[in-house]
């Protein structure tokens, strides 16, 4: 072949790993939690953890914002709208994003993200004129909110200490109030230059304040009054007084002021003060309300953890009471696809833990002790059985079985011979779970009191427990993997010798003789944190110093582990790996503290970098990763949320039916885009033919469904305008389709 051959394969062979890489990405995230919210006469703009959303009062449907719709904050803390309408939304890391209604589209504000403070989150956004005054945890700076410029930053107010976080400001009567955790922050009158600190005025409580912590400020009556960490304070001239010093005693969460009534929200009650009385507003409490955002015309908008709500003093009126359907927090500690596509996700340990989820595609659906037959919230495992079901481990009740949706067994102390933890046997930690070929369950018990680690769960619900194996010094076991062969392969980071080990029963859960198991030694490290089998039956090892390929795991059945061949990926060295996943054409997707690292099919080389900065990654610590091949989507899961990328590598047919081929007819030229060729079986060999029958291209396919084309010839010239022939077959060449494209050549 010579070089210009070369060069032309080496530019379809990028393109085609180019196109197979994502077409589209999503990202769903937890929206119950509402830090701040925005009411106009048509409907609600919230901001949450997990991004915005919009709630219309016409039709009562949302329309939710992340990252793939152009909100880049992470984490929602605070929502305004200007005088164009347009909503504001300000972050935890100092982004702000500010979305035009009318053209459906976002501008975006980098310069807090992007300066060289520590802490930048933009804590609320006041909108005055055509100036967003913006509080940070450094400051307050004032935009204009027509050109988005910055007019100017301050960052030290009168004696307050430099970069002071700011928690709230207010404008009244061309007088800029700031509070601060230090007091509060007055410019004084006539002063225009308020970058130096002599504008300002201190106050605190030798001032009269009831405390340092101001945490926002009001309008009442002309007069200006703020709330503390211990209750209410007004401004009289140049002191500060108590401020509704006989409001009932608790704690308040927030405050608005409408007409001549102050509406104050206290330990889930709303009480407002009107005629120099404080009165309850409505007969109930409002049980776990956390902030009320929005009070006008008799109705009050509460926020709570799990979504928000109106209601008027009779309690009678609620337009909404939950949030956008999605997951119902944004802990994806697990997760894996099963035969129909649903993704289930096991949330985490101990308190972290909040149930399991499923995402059938379109909506989510949550299972916890609230809703299903649970003992405990605490799943932080799942595995796939054989009949269809789903199995999570929990940390602590022992591991549940779904099926259906709607069946549920539950597996613990009590009613298997399984024994927890040395202090508590019925404390029960199932770490991880895997089918075999046989349909039989194996099971890792974390820390068993009776040193029995390995269990097996047959068809027929016959248990095995197997003790002291391999090593009688290790107890914590963790992240099984079981091969073609029914080896199981399981790691531990406990001190006294953290690695991978490996058991093989021999096909004879009773006799115990001719039981295999061993210590592998030779990987970057013994710190091992995922596994995972690829389609050639190679075992991936990612540990805190890259990645191993054991290319011959059946070699333990009929010899020691130091025949095992062990290599080290040169492509991932040195980088600290969280998990893995194999798709459907063999590729590597590896998840690191930098972002998700896609890997060729043998590792040589890295085909593409996902992380915040250049993909709608949330953020870049990737926590778990699992593939619906059968669709081509990778599912990783990062701080924040849960980010769906669409590729085509999907699941090839096991046979022959029909090819097809789009677009037709195909436009070649210089900016042509590939010819996608579909319904492949795996392994496909590709021939492009002329109408007259002459060879034009001859290729194999990446492995999967899919192949593409980009319209050259094997000389890498465009071919001429014209009818082609699209032969696909097999290695064998029994199974073959045919399939034609028109080609324009422009």
């Amino acid at each position: 072949m010579n070089y210009k051959k070369i060069i032309s394969l080496f530019f379809t062979v990028s393109l085609s790993v180019s196109a197979q890489l994502t077409t589209g990405w999503q990202n769903y995230s937890s929206m119950n939690k509402i830090s701040s919210a925005v009411v106009t006469t048509e409907g609600v703009w919230a901001g949450t953890e997990g991004g915005a959303f919009y709630y219309n009062f016409k039709d009562s449907t949302y329309k939710t914002f992340t990252k793939t719709e152009g909100v880049n904050g992470s984490s929602i803390t605070a929502t305004a709208k200007d005088s164009s309408g347009n909503i504001w939304f300000g972050s935890q890391n100092g982004k702000i994003d500010v979305f035009d209604p009318a053209t459906k589209t976002f501008k975006n504000i980098f310069d807090i993200y992007n300066s060289e403070r520590t802490e930048k989150k933009v804590t609320a956004i006041a909108i005055y004129g055509d100036t967003a005054f913006v509080s940070t945890s450094f400051g307050l700076s004032l935009i204009n909110t027509k050109t988005l410029s910055f007019y100017d930053t301050f960052f030290k107010f009168g004696n307050f200490a430099s970069n002071i976080g700011v928690n709230y400001s207010f404008k009244k009567d061309n007088i800029i109030y700031a509070a601060t955790n230090s007091g509060i922050a007055v410019q004084k009158a006539g002063t225009t230059n308020l970058v130096a600190p002599e504008s300002w005025d201190n106050y605190t409580t030798a001032n009269g304040l009831s405390s340092n912590t101001v945490i926002k400020i009001g309008s009442y009556k002309d007069s200006i009054f703020v709330l503390t960490s211990v209750g209410f304070s007004k401004f009289n001239s140049n002191s500060w007084q108590n401020f509704l010093a006989t409001f009932p005693n608790g704690h308040v969460q927030d405050f608005q002021t409408n007409l001549d009534s102050i509406f104050i929200l206290s330990d889930w009650i709303v009480y407002y003060y009107a005629n120099e009385l404080i009165n309850r507003y409505s007969p109930i409490g409002y049980a776990y309300a956390e902030k009320m955002p929005y009070c006008k015309e008799g109705k009050i908008l509460l926020t709570y953890g799990q979504g928000a709500a109106f209601y008027d003093k009779n309690n009678s009126y609620a337009s909404f009471a939950v949030s956008p359907n999605g997951p119902s927090n944004n802990n994806f500690f697990d997760m894996t696809v099963d035969q129909r596509s649903n993704l289930w996700v096991a949330t985490g340990k101990d308190a972290g833990g909040v149930g399991f989820y499923k995402f059938d595609g379109a909506s989510w659906k949550t299972f916890n002790v609230n809703s299903a037959p649970l003992l405990s919230n605490a799943f932080h495992a799942v595995a796939l059985g054989s009949d269809n079901s789903v199995y999570f481990a929990n940390w602590g009740s022992g591991f549940l079985k779904i099926k259906n949706d709607s069946t549920f067994q539950s597996f613990s102390a009590s009613n298997t011979p399984l024994v927890g933890i040395k202090d508590n046997p019925q404390f029960l930690v199932i770490a991880d779970m895997r089918t075999d070929s046989k349909s039989n369950l194996w099971v890792l018990n974390h820390d068993a009191a009776d040193k029995k680690a390995l269990s097996v769960l047959t068809s027929d619900s016959t248990w095995h427990l197997f003790e002291n194996l391999p090593d009688p010094n290790v107890n914590q076991y963790s992240k099984l993997a079981i091969d073609q062969y029914d080896t199981k392969w399981f790691a531990t980071n406990n001190p006294n010798k953290s690695g991978l080990y490996y058991f093989n029963e021999n096909s004879s859960l009773a006799n115990l003789s001719d039981d295999r198991s061993g210590f592998v030694s030779g990987l970057n490290s013994n710190s091992v944190s995922s596994l995972a089998f690829d389609k050639r039956g190679e075992l991936w090892v990612g540990t805190n110093s890259g990645v191993n390929v054991i290319s011959n795991p059946n070699t333990v059945l009929t010899s020691s582990s130091t025949t095992l061949k062990i290599t080290s990926v040169f492509s991932l060295r040195q980088q600290a790996i969280n998990c893995l996943a194999v798709d459907a054409i063999n590729r590597k997707w590896v998840g690191t503290n930098q972002g998700l690292i896609v890997a060729a099919t043998d590792g040589s080389s890295l085909l593409a970098t996902f992380d915040s900065k250049n993909s709608p990654l949330l953020s870049d610590q990737i926590k778990s990763l699992t593939i619906d091949e059968k669709n081509g989507i990778v599912y990783a899961a990062v701080e924040g949320g849960l980010t769906a990328f669409y590729t085509t590598a999907l699941t090839p047919n096991t046979t022959f039916s029909s090819i097809e081929i789009s677009p037709s007819p195909f436009l070649i030229g210089n900016n042509s885009t590939l010819l996608t060729i579909d319904g492949l079986i795996k392994d496909s060999d590709i021939k492009i033919l002329s109408i007259a029958g002459n060879l034009i291209r001859e290729f194999s396919s990446p492995g999967g469904k899919i192949a593409f084309w980009d319209g050259r010839n094997d000389d890498g010239k465009f071919v001429n305008t014209g009818i082609y022939l699209i032969v696909a077959y097999d290695k064998e060449g029994n199974s073959v389709a045919t399939g034609k494209v028109a080609i324009i050549r422009q």
